[in-house]
């Protein structure tokens, strides 16, 4: 097993990329590594660079600490390492673990994660892949935010939609006297559709969805070369 991880931080960043900037590589000991850079980043310089010679078998991004379900899977860092991974024609699975009230006070928020983490992995494993075919594909499981003992088992779920979206903006006076604003996760899992990744996981499942990079909306192709003419 080799790890090699941003070295601080990276919430947020989706599938960004260092392109404009050197990184540093630091060496903690044998296979491990941290980078500063994004998740993108990390899978880049290990597979292109640390690995170039013995390419990995699979590509495991996280686990996370908070879900990445719905619209959080469009700004997950968590899921753009999993992104780099299958564009480089690699088996890639991103990994998160919910946390909610039933798990805040507990001193073990990723729980559920080393319950079920391998036997969810070896499940997707089981399953299609075609991460050399184009745009190939990859999966992003979710740990629900629930104990060990009340996970209800591995559930096939859409990527859902919160009808309000994923954030809010919470302003804040710094003692300055100016004014600031945060970026503060919204609520809503419980209101995506019925089988989706948000709904499922918040209702003690873990969920796993196949996805791909390719944002082309195919079904969309046919009409608009007819009005493009």
């Amino acid at each position: 097993v080799w790890v090699v991880a941003p070295e601080m931080e990276m919430s947020g960043v989706a599938h960004c990329i260092s392109y404009t900037k050197p990184m540093r590589l630091v060496p903690l000991e044998a296979r491990r590594f941290a980078v500063d850079g994004t998740p993108a980043d990390c899978v880049i310089v290990a597979v292109r660079h640390l690995m170039a010679e013995t390419p990995p078998d699979l590509i495991l991004s996280g686990v996370n600490r908070g879900h990445n379900v719905a619209e959080d899977v469009v700004y997950s860092g968590t899921v753009g390492g999993a992104i780099e991974g299958v564009i480089h024609g690699f088996r890639a699975i991103a990994l998160s673990q919910a946390y909610g009230p039933a798990t805040m006070n507990e001193a073990d928020l990723f729980a559920a994660a080393r319950a079920w983490g391998a036997e969810a992995v070896r499940r997707v494993l089981a399953a299609p892949w075609d991460a050399k075919a184009g745009y190939g594909l990859f999966y992003n499981v979710n740990f629900p935010p629930v104990p060990a003992d009340k996970v209800r088992g591995v559930r096939a779920a859409a990527q859902g939609r919160r009808p309000n979206g994923a954030f809010r903006v919470q302003e804040q006076v710094a003692p300055n006297g100016r004014t600031y604003f945060w970026l503060a996760h919204g609520r809503g899992n419980h209101e995506s559709p019925e089988g989706t990744d948000a709904r499922e996981a918040g209702e003690g499942w873990v969920t796993v969805t196949p996805l791909r990079a390719d944002l082309t909306a195919h079904e969309r192709l046919g009409e608009l070369a007819e009005a493009l003419d």
